[in-house]
Formats: C-alpha cells, structure tokens, sequence
C-alpha cells in the first residue's frame, strides 16, 4: 500500500524517520516535500496528500509539521478526510477505531524516533469498528455535503 506523506520544515526530521518505519512495516511512503529544512508554508504541502486520500486515489496518508495542528487543519478542509492530530500511540489507535482517521498529523518536534514508531504500529493495527461510530461519521460526511 502507498502512503502518501508530507512535512514542513520543522517536520522534515521527523518525516524522514517516518518514512523508515513505513517501510519497515511493509508500505511505501510517497513524499510530497518538503526535502529540506528550509522554511516553507505547511499548506502547500498538506495539500498534497490531502487531495490524494480525499479522491480516494490514496486510503491513507501522513502529515507531519511543528505541532500537528496545521497540517490537521489544512488536510480537514477537504471533505473526504478525516484527519487527526496523532501524539501517543493510544490516541492514533482511537483515531482509527472510533473515527476512522484517514490521514494522522504528527508533531514533529515534540515526538521522538521511538514513539513515532509507536504511533505509526498503533494506527495501522487498528481497525474502524463501525456500529455508533460510523454513525457518527456520516453526520460528518453530511456536513461537508452541504
């Protein structure tokens, strides 16, 4: 499976991390940037994955900046994505079962190499467990209708 993931320049560390664990749990990361830790705007690159699981042309995707929140708040804003910001393994795996979290936001600079790797086993070991939480993400999804 292709994960599509992106960062600013305070996530670029971390993303580069990410980008191991992915493989070493079997998916291939795509990255959409940036490849530096140059300064840049995060929603250029929140974007870039956003659009892919919004269209479904992707299941799943990663975005990574300083805190999380703005790459959270971008990716949101397309209606076929439920994004989550992600700091603790228990979190990510709630993200999954309870809210069916297609894209996790992680803050970079306040996670390090072992608890990304925690984080990313949670998320993708968890399953969405439907029943009174898929009803609550179809009231989601009829908001981002109107």
């Amino acid at each position: 499976m292709i994960i599509p993931i992106a960062s600013d320049h305070a996530g670029y560390e971390a993303k580069e991390n990410v980008k191991k664990v992915i493989e070493e749990l079997g998916y291939m990361p795509v990255d959409y940037g940036t490849h530096s830790p140059d300064s840049v705007d995060y929603p250029e690159f929140a974007v870039q994955v956003a659009k892919r699981v919004d269209s479904a042309e992707n299941e799943f995707g990663i975005l990574i900046c300083g805190s999380g929140q703005g790459m959270c708040m971008t990716a949101n804003k397309f209606p076929n994505v439920r994004a989550a910001l992600v700091y603790t393994p228990d979190v990510a795996k709630l993200a999954k079962e309870h809210n069916n979290a297609n894209i996790i936001c992680l803050p970079g600079r306040l996670i390090n190499k072992e608890e990304i790797r925690n984080i990313l086993e949670a998320w993708f070991a968890a399953k969405f467990e439907g029943g009174r939480h898929k009803r609550r993400i179809d009231k989601i999804q009829t908001l981002t209708e109107k």
